[in-house]
């Protein structure tokens, strides 16, 4: 019995239409978007701009490294790290608490008639606005502010990194333990348990593998983001980083560049190891 052809007897896809109508209207859609923005790309490939990059970028070669200079930036990563650490630890200190107030799967109001009592719900949605405060703000705007309040430095960044990630790891946490099964939560709720022991005995151990492999996902970034508010006075190896590009000084900045992407492979590999540990 011959098969039915997946395309017409004149070869086309039966579907081009549709995906020609998608791409139209994506174009469209973006088009705007590009001019609001004024991306021009074809302005790196003009000459004054390729003799620029070259200029730049031929200075990266040899990377700077006398052992003075690699102590230094061994220095400045160890700090850009206890920053970002410091940051999610304090962060993580305040996300679990809000978690556990901001979801519905682990409230025990709901338990009697189904639906969460009017004092819990505004006091969820309290907690949700707050979360989406702190996470609204980004945390290059946050160590601006505290640079000017507690002065150059780790403390600020350490602090801004603590605000903003609360606010993501809240969210976050929250909508991932609303997405795992109930009946783990539900059994121990109505069995008597406390909020805190359907989360520990009850939420976590389905959803333990997202939560940690998202954990340190955010670490990584924290890791990213320490190096950026190095360059508004929050120290680490972003600070160094923005000396050397004010000095031009290209070899400098090539070693800072290594070892920032060696930074982030080594946390990568840390995630993998946990989520093959859990799974």
């Amino acid at each position: 019995m011959p098969t039915t052809p997946l395309v017409s007897k004149a070869g086309r896809d039966p579907a081009w239409r549709g995906r020609v109508l998608g791409c139209a209207v994506l174009i469209l859609i973006l088009w705007p978007m590009l001019i609001q923005a004024e991306f021009k790309p074809w302005i790196l490939f003009d000459a004054q701009s390729l003799q620029a990059t070259w200029n730049f970028v031929s200075g990266f070669f040899p990377p700077a490294h006398s052992a003075e200079f690699l102590q230094m930036v061994l220095r400045a990563s160890w700090e850009t790290v206890a920053m970002a650490t410091a940051g999610m630890t304090l962060a993580l200190l305040g996300a679990i608490p809000l978690t556990l107030l901001a979801t519905d799967r682990l409230s025990i109001s709901r338990l009697g008639s189904g639906r969460v009592s009017a004092l819990a719900s505004i006091l969820r949605n309290a907690i949700r606005w707050l979360l989406i405060l702190l996470r609204s703000v980004p945390e290059l705007v946050w160590a601006l502010l505290l640079v000017r309040i507690v002065g150059l430095g780790p403390t600020a960044g350490v602090i801004a990194i603590a605000l903003t990630y609360c606010g993501m790891l809240g969210k976050v946490y929250a909508d991932i333990l609303e997405s795992s099964d109930a009946s783990a939560c539900n059994t121990l709720l109505q069995n008597g348990s406390g909020r805190l022991g359907a989360f520990l005995y009850g939420a976590l151990p389905e959803s333990a593998s997202e939560l940690v492999s998202y954990t340190v996902y955010r670490w990584e970034c924290a890791i990213r983001g320490s190096v950026v508010m190095g360059f508004v006075g929050a120290g680490g190896l972003g600070q160094r980083m923005d000396e050397s590009i004010k000095m031009m000084a290209g070899d400098e900045l090539a070693t800072m560049l290594i070892v920032f992407i060696l930074l982030v492979a080594a946390a990568d590999g840390v995630s993998a190891m946990l989520r093959r540990r859990l799974s």
